[in-house]
């Protein structure tokens, strides 16, 4: 196992906050989890130079541009070369559509969200993409009818 950053009670409660309000001053943020305005920051800076913290980012609403359609596809390789599964995750890579990707155990070897506007965007990622590429055998679309929960947030 990798070496874990030791999280304390007030660590805890600047991530909770945090990844719901990532915009919070540092006297707000003080504030809400009963410390000082300093420690605060030395906390930040220790758990970003850690890597526990990573970019801030704003959460943009999907269907406000034109990316409401999710599709989960799963892709089957031809062969589990190493050559044919970076070049497969570099073509996944150049592709914003595809917002995850993950290596999976099972029968499936990769599971990806898509974001797209409608099933003509998806159908054109498929069929002149995903399919066509040299490394991939098959593939399996599921399409999200709506989002029962979505979230960011780590429980910590």
């Amino acid at each position: 196992m990798e070496n874990q950053f030791k999280l304390d009670a007030t660590d805890r409660r600047i991530l909770r906050v945090l990844q719901e309000r990532a915009d919070i001053s540092h006297a707000a943020l003080a504030e809400e989890v009963s410390a000082s305005s300093a420690s605060c920051w030395r906390r930040i800076k220790a758990m970003e130079a850690a890597g526990v913290l990573g970019p801030t980012v704003r959460l943009v609403d999907p269907d406000t541009v034109g990316r409401g359609l999710n599709v989960f596809c799963q892709v089957r390789m031809r062969s589990h070369d190493p050559i044919a599964r970076k070049d497969f995750e570099r073509f996944v890579e150049s592709h914003d559509e595809v917002l995850e990707c993950y290596s999976m155990s099972g029968d499936w070897d990769y599971l990806l969200r898509v974001a797209v506007g409608d099933v003509h965007d998806y159908e054109r990622l498929l069929m002149q993409g995903i399919l066509t590429h040299e490394a991939v055998a098959t593939s399996s679309s599921h399409f999200a009818l709506k989002s029962v929960k979505y979230t960011t947030a780590l429980p910590v």
